[in-house]
């Protein structure tokens, strides 16, 4: 692990980052106050230790990915956005179009069946000027944020699967990996449902 750049990225996100992603989360969660179905609104900066192991990664040849990682790693900062149902990400998409602008749009679709917590829209946005705290320096602040918006089932299963990749590191045994493709379509089963209960009662 590279001590230098995990001491210097945990002053910056002590003094920098947490109190941006606190004053975004507050601005996000004004923005969508009136939209139906919101759960809830967070946003945190990227864990230390993660941040770290992200700056590390190398490519195919072995080049590192993020030659200048606290400028290059757009997803420093991260928000969500979390609804009750499908149908209610569009309409919220709209509304957080309203007031951020986006860099980069991907509507996430898995690569494998059982990474269920990975569908979503995902954007990498700019980080607007009033989301700085006053007493923060602009040109020390991180130029964009990620932000996506789930449902209560996709922020479930993407949580916990991302929270046992991170504890265990090495490679998932195939019977792991049943187990994950079973929470994954439980999870996913659960959202059709409920997308199909509301248009039929709505």
């Amino acid at each position: 692990m590279n001590e230098e750049l995990l001491h210097e990225y945990r002053r910056m996100h002590e003094t920098v980052l947490s109190p941006i992603a606190k004053r975004l989360e507050d601005l996000i969660r004004g923005h969508v106050a009136e939209a139906a179905h919101i759960d809830r609104v967070v946003a945190r900066a990227k864990n230390p230790e993660r941040f770290v192991a992200k700056a590390g990664k190398t490519d195919a040849t072995g080049k590192s990915r993020y030659p200048e990682p606290l400028i290059q790693i757009q997803d420093i900062i991260g928000a969500r956005v979390i609804v009750y149902y499908k149908c209610d990400v569009a309409p919220t998409e709209a509304i957080i179009l309203n007031y951020f602008r986006p860099i980069e749009l991907q509507t996430i679709v898995p690569d494998s069946e059982w990474s269920f917590g990975y569908f979503g829209r995902h954007f990498i946005m700019a980080l607007p000027k009033d989301a700085i705290p006053g007493d923060i320096d602009i040109e020390g602040a991180p130029a964009f944020f990620e932000l996506q918006i789930k449902t209560l089932f996709q922020h479930a299963w993407s949580e916990a699967e991302h929270d046992l990749g991170y504890k265990t590191p090495e490679e998932l045994s195939a019977d792991h990996q049943r187990q994950l493709a079973y929470t994954s379509a439980q999870a996913w089963g659960a959202d059709e449902m409920f997308e199909r209960l509301v248009a039929e009662l709505a």
